[in-house]
């Protein structure tokens, strides 16, 4: 593509050529290491042998949630459960997560399996050495905590504006030559240009959207420290005096008062008395809906833990919202297996325009240096097509 000798242009040119560069190798590490994270489900369960629940009908009764605790703390003695989660993907298991102490760091809890209809322990696997964690702790922070995140996060907004101004840099040509066109009988630069335009602009909205949803997951450990510091504040703040109760109401007891309060919703995850997601004194219990979409948007309900009365329940504030509905689609789980070989496929593209545009600038660069070595009187005009 000629260059325009425009200064606007110039300028969406410099922002692209240097948002690009900057983004590029950590932008292949992420779509490296989404790609196998888009399938962990499987992955895991090929690896690894996890002990199945029983297999039941549709319908079937469920054990008791308190039995389900008492499961997994029988499986570890000398535990507290902080948070009981329903899992998503298997009706049939319940997740317990259990600390040496209420005041303990959840993040060095450990996850016990218990089955979802008899209460049964199953196991409780270590997951910190399997190959989808490492994948996923390289891509959500580098095992760099909050600062990887951060990183992250601002490598993917310099990838939003690779996108946009590769559309701007992009459209002149488009009055030149036919949509999509490869030109085959050029050098091999040129195709390698015609390839990474092609690609790059049938992927805008998908490299929009994951890199967008991806910018704002990194930011969730701020998030959740918002909404606990404004909503979750302001729903116990007439509670902080009190202390957690000696005696605590069943949590079956609190899961049937929230799912009374919010009809059409199903108990996603419920917090004990005294966790980061609740108060001293109350089981904060999170309601779901029943689509797709729902499903990943949580309802907290405040039960206190004394009475097993419900004292608030609110919709959680917008931000928290656009976090909830980032997260599943930055990976593709909305749909399915199709949905997921979809995500698969966009991303390998992705690929092809990352390591097309790196290539095309070591190119150009490369260009620059031998012209610069060369006397002026010996350069032979060579035109390389720009990125």
């Amino acid at each position: 593509m000629n260059r325009i000798a425009t200064r606007p242009f110039r300028r969406w040119h410099w922002v692209h050529k240097w948002s690009s560069i900057v983004c590029t190798v950590f932008l292949l590490m992420l779509c490296i290491t989404g790609l196998p994270l888009i399938f962990h489900h499987e992955i895991d369960h090929l690896l690894h042998d996890e002990v199945a629940a029983s297999a039941q009908p549709e319908g079937a009764p469920r054990a008791d949630i308190d039995h389900v605790v008492a499961s997994a703390i029988g499986a570890f003695p000398g535990t507290v459960p902080h948070f009981l989660i329903w899992d998503r993907d298997d009706p049939n298991v319940m997740m317990v997560s259990v600390g040496p102490s209420i005041e303990a760091n959840p993040l060095n809890n450990r996850i016990v399996r218990v089955d979802a209809h008899t209460a049964a322990f199953l196991d409780a696997p270590d997951v910190t050495g399997r190959f989808t964690y490492i994948m996923l702790k390289l891509h959500t922070d580098m095992f760099a905590g909050l600062p990887g995140k951060l990183f992250l996060g601002l490598m993917g907004i310099l990838f939003c504006a690779a996108v946009v101004s590769g559309v701007v840099v992009y459209a002149p040509s488009m009055r030149k030559h036919p949509f999509g066109e490869v030109r085959g009988d050029r050098p091999r630069v040129v195709r390698w240009l015609d390839l990474h335009n092609l690609a790059g602009i049938l992927l805008v909205m998908w490299t929009m959207v994951v890199g967008l949803t991806g910018v704002i997951s990194t930011w969730d450990d701020l998030i959740l420290k918002l909404w606990q510091r404004g909503q979750l504040a302001e729903m116990t703040s007439q509670y902080r005096s009190r202390a957690r109760p000696e005696t605590l109401v069943p949590a079956q007891t609190a899961a049937d008062v929230a799912a009374r309060a919010t009809p059409n919703m199903k108990v996603a995850f419920i917090a004990f008395p005294g966790t980061m997601f609740s108060s001293k004194s109350h089981y904060a219990v999170f309601m779901r809906g029943n689509t797709p979409v729902t499903s990943r948007l949580l309802k907290p309900s405040l039960i206190d833990a004394q009475t097993g009365m419900l004292t608030d329940s609110r919709v959680m504030p917008w931000y928290v919202t656009a976090l909830f509905i980032s997260q599943p689609l930055h990976f593709g789980d909305y749909g399915g297996m199709p949905l997921k070989i979809l995500w698969a496929l966009l991303d390998v593209l992705t690929i092809v325009v990352l390591v097309t545009g790196f290539y095309l600038w070591l190119r150009r660069r490369k260009h620059v240096e031998r012209v610069q070595r060369v006397p002026a009187d010996d350069v032979v005009s060579q035109p390389v097509p720009s990125s």
